[in-house]
């Protein structure tokens, strides 16, 4: 009854005293209603009949006092107004889902402006009724929250507000984001805005210049190269003015770098209009005389190439823009983007990361369907692997190759793959340029304010097939009908411009013709004087560093007192420090082995490695799963107090000399694929520096085999692009199973050719010690591959002297001692099998048979080996041993290369035989193919 009689009493209210809709009004003057029903009670004509009205009602009702004259209109209100708010919030949590986003949804029929649409309600609908708010109430003045401009509006008003911030041409998904700080900075911002720009005659020509430059371009394309793959920009125009707004804003937010990395769709037209590629370079791409003019590789297809230019800001001041080379392989690039950006932050000390920003341009299908995607946002907040945040820019042309939406992700949104992170998600109508330059500019804010990753998901479409030599309407006949007679972007927006006194119709007709002639002129330059088009230079940082490799040695010795300078510190625990007890043996004993013994293990060698380089004034960063500690618990970078009661740490390294380098190592994510393309990213513009990634055990390495193959074997090839990364792969037959006994050594040989990497088999401490240090001391960069020792780590014969590493430097080729002499038979081999058949040797008192070690199977040591091989002169055969089976490891490589060099010498073949398996997963079977092996390869007739 109370509600009713509420309700009664408000419609009489609402037809004749507007001022009582206020809520606040009526917060604030709540003495003043009380006096006024005072005043009634002594003389009800002293009021206005509103107000008597509903003094009666309420005396009539529950004679109630004056001091609760009040509350049935407060109850009423603060109800009200708690519906409001709940539609306010609505709007915010899914606004999106109403938002104007299809730019063929009008084209579609009624309804189909927004994307969301289901049969059943699954979703509140944004309407009144479905909050239970009055259509009488929207008049009523309610508050808006203190973002909403003005603060406080009839309904009618906010309702609008709302529509235009959270259901125009941008939508808007942040309510996943917990952190309170970012929701309000969010809402501030778009809510004072009503998500729109503000734009002058001047930028909207720019955006209009930028929208007709991209299509003339590509038109011109389409008619000059008919059938020839570009992947085509058309449909999706307005990223261009997204980015060139975006870009020219560096000066604003104090950044001076961009690392860009992209699909192939619109690749060429970012590489014409914001990297500043001549028409004359994109068209000899097409020409049948194109040449890549790369010594030893084939380049690579126009639509993969990367691309570096300064970039002269509209404000002053230039950017630079690089745009990284990607493989066919969709999202690969994504973490070599953000490791190539982080460490041009690490080169510049910018510690709170706001001067190079990685944004990425991703495609709708491979975004959702591609989880290397999920893996670099991953990345994205750790410590060893945060760029400060990514801006990601999704192409949602609504359709993959020829896949459906529908049919490619069970989310509607390609973008929900990232909702379990603090990323705002801004959905952008294509055909609205300046919504995307309005969203690009606020995405970059945020990424300067919070340091986290945006996401710009622009709905768009494609004008053509997947490329232009693939026809659509087979699967998608109805979709291409509609998108048939769709007006261009730069039509639309021409249209308005003209309108709106922008440019007139006769000014942009202008414009067109004026670069279309320019087109011209540059496709006949290119017929004429084909452009060299293999950009080799890196950037400065490069200068002095070759492609070509040399298997000319490098002085890799440290003096002795800088080892024991080394050694004494990375031995010694702080004294406020509680080591674990274990551990702390474990120093004393290597500290007494270096001091009394003077000999070294694996870990401590590979210390001693990274503190002289250090010392040197040279970089070390190492990342991967459980690395510093170790797999195998040989490493220990770290320690950790055990007398603390919160997480303390210590690493020795960092604090040898005030004036070293800096070391940095980190615990990767469980990823092969993103971290490692992380660590290749990362030495692209590190040349001076030591970067390693290891892999927990070298069998999990093919979890980044795209990484492997397309970038790490092949990008000096097809890019020209070196990189001195170095991979760490734990590698032995040692009876723990099938996916723990072996790196696949076999595949990274097949990739082996033109000296593109180097893969080595280390069989000591000095060895490992001497490769790592000369992987930064040559003067050239080349990957380096490294299969290194598990049960070897602690080996008792796998120890060097110390002398090794003050006068040594790395052999290629380790030849046991023997008598040349009495050598009737060679065995060759490398790794870790060396020391079984050493064993075996030595038990037999074998001094016929030489064992000879190939440390460095690529690029092949055969002038090193025939020196060793030489001294052999009654030596007329060898056999190649090996732990892996027979299709594994490196007999079909070795074979083919030993009969290269080696004609006059028979070649052998003596291990397991072929499997589709790495190994045994049987531990007792293992031992048993183990003996058999290392015996009979003494017994072989």
């Amino acid at each position: 009854m109370e509600g009713e009689s509420q309700r009664r009493v408000f419609s009489i209210v609402q037809t004749e005293a507007p001022v009582i809709l206020d809520i606040g009004w009526i917060m604030n003057n709540i003495s003043y209603i009380e006096n006024l029903y005072r005043e009634w009670e002594d003389n009800p004509s002293a009021v206005s009949e509103v107000w008597d009205a509903y003094f009666r009602r309420i005396s009539d009702t529950n004679g109630v006092q004056p001091e609760a004259a009040t509350q049935p209109i407060v109850r009423d209100m603060a109800y009200r107004q708690g519906r409001v708010d709940s539609l306010l919030w609505a709007y915010r949590d899914i606004g999106y889902l109403y938002a104007r986003l299809n730019p063929l949804g009008g084209d579609y029929g009624p309804g189909h402006d927004y994307l969301y649409r289901e049969d059943v309600d699954v979703y509140h609908k944004l309407t009144l009724d479905e909050f239970g708010i009055s259509a009488d109430d929207q008049d009523t003045v309610f508050s808006a929250g203190r973002a909403m401009k003005p603060s406080r509006a009839p309904l009618r008003q906010i309702v609008g507000a709302l529509q235009e911030t959270y259901c125009g041409s941008i939508g808007v998904e942040f309510l996943h984001i917990q952190n309170k700080h970012i929701r309000r900075w969010l809402i501030d911002k778009m809510e004072s805005t009503r998500n729109r720009p503000t734009l002058d005659l001047s930028q909207k020509r720019i955006i209009l210049e930028d929208l007709l430059r991209t299509e003339a371009l590509e038109h011109m394309l389409h008619r000059s190269f008919v059938g020839q793959k570009r992947f085509s920009f058309e449909g999706s125009e307005a990223i261009i003015p997204g980015l060139h707004f975006l870009i020219d804003s560096a000066n604003r937010y104090g950044i001076d770098e961009f690392v860009i990395g992209t699909t192939h769709r619109g690749r060429l037209a970012i590489l014409n209009t914001i990297l500043h590629m001549t028409p004359e370079e994109i068209f000899s791409r097409f020409e049948e005389n194109f040449r890549p003019g790369m010594s030893g590789g084939g380049g690579d297809v126009k639509y993969h190439i990367g691309y570096e230019t300064d970039h002269v800001l509209d404000g002053g001041g230039t950017a630079h823009i690089s745009m990284v080379a990607n493989a066919s392989h969709l999202e690969s690039v994504d973490a070599i983007v953000q490791g190539k950006a982080r460490a041009l932050q690490d080169k510049k000390r910018d510690r709170k990361r706001k001067r190079v920003l990685p944004m990425l341009l991703h495609g709708d299908a491979a975004f959702s369907g591609q989880g290397v995607v999920a893996e670099a946002f991953n990345l994205s907040r750790l410590e060893g692997f945060t760029a400060g945040g990514t801006i990601h820019i999704i192409i949602n042309n609504q359709i993959g190759f020829t896949t459906s939406s529908q049919s490619a992700r069970s989310s509607f949104f390609p973008t929900d793959v990232v909702k379990g992170l603090p990323v705002p998600i801004f959905h952008i109508n294509g055909d609205d340029p300046e919504a995307l330059v309005y969203a690009a500019n606020l995405a970059l804010q945020f990424r300067q304010t919070f340091g986290t990753d945006c996401v710009l998901d622009v709905f768009c479409y494609r004008r053509h097939g997947h490329n232009e030599a693939d026809e659509p309407s087979f699967t998608h006949p109805h979709m291409y009908q509609i998108i048939g007679r769709h007006p261009s972007v730069a039509t639309l927006y021409g249209e308005y411009c003209a309108q709106n006194g922008v440019a007139s119709k006769e000014e942009q007709t202008s414009i067109t013709e004026g670069y279309v002639k320019s087109l011209k002129q540059a496709f006949e330059n290119s017929r004429s004087e084909p452009v060299s088009l293999i950009d080799t230079t890196q950037g400065p940082d490069w200068a002095g560093i070759s492609n070509q490799y040399s298997h000319d040695h490098v002085d890799t010795g440290v003096e002795e007192s800088t080892l024991q300078r080394i050694a004494r510190h990375i031995t010694t625990v702080p004294e406020d420090f509680h080591i674990h007890p274990i551990l702390g043996r474990v120093l004393e004993r290597k500290r007494a082995a270096f001091e009394q013994k003077s000999v070294v293990d694996w870990s401590f060698a590979e210390a001693l490695a990274f503190g002289s380089l250090l010392l040197e004034g040279i970089p070390v960063r190492l990342s991967g799963e459980d690395c510093v500690r170790g797999t195998f618990s040989q490493r220990h970078l770290t320690w950790w107090d055990t007398g603390s009661d919160r997480p303390r740490a210590y690493t020795a390294l960092h604090t040898i000399d005030a004036q070293q380098a800096e070391l940095s190592v980190f615990d990767s994510p469980l990823s092969e694929y993103s971290v490692m393309g992380f660590e290749y990213g990362y030495s692209l513009v590190s040349p001076d520096a030591l970067v390693v990634w290891e892999a927990q055990f070298g069998d999990f390495a093919n979890g980044a085999q795209v990484i492997i193959d397309d970038y790490i074997a092949s990008a000096e090839s097809k890019w020209g692009r070196s990189s001195g990364l170095v991979l760490l792969l734990p590698h032995a037959c040692e009876g723990q199973g099938p996916d723990h006994s072996g790196a696949r050594l076999e595949r990274f040989l097949q990739l082996a050719a033109c000296n593109n990497i180097q893969v080595c088999n280390l069989t000591t401490p000095a060895q490992y010690f001497h490769v790592l240090r000369r992987q930064v001391k040559h003067n050239f960069r080349k990957p380096l591959v490294i299969m290194t020792p598990k049960s070897l780590l602690r080996h008792p014969k796998v120890i060097s002297s110390a002398m090794d590493l003050v006068e040594g430097s790395f052999q290629e080729i380790l030849d046991a001692s023997c008598e040349p002499d009495q050598v009737k038979r060679i065995l060759l081999c490398s790794g870790k099998v060396y020391y079984d058949l050493l064993a075996q040797r030595e038990a037999l008192g074998r001094t016929d048979t030489a064992l000879i070690r190939i440390e460095q199977l690529y690029p092949f040591p055969n002038r090193a080996l025939a020196a060793c091989i030489e001294k052999y002169t009654h030596m007329r055969e060898a056999t190649w041993i090996q732990e892996e089976p027979r299709n594994f490891g490196a007999w079909s490589y070795i074979r083919d290369r030993f009969l290269s060099h080696f004609p006059q010498i028979e070649l052998h073949y003596f291990g397991r035989d072929e499997n589709p398996s790495s190994a045994t997963g049987s531990f007792k079977q293992y031992q048993q193919e183990q003996k058999k092996l290392v015996e009979g390869a003494f017994n072989i007739t």
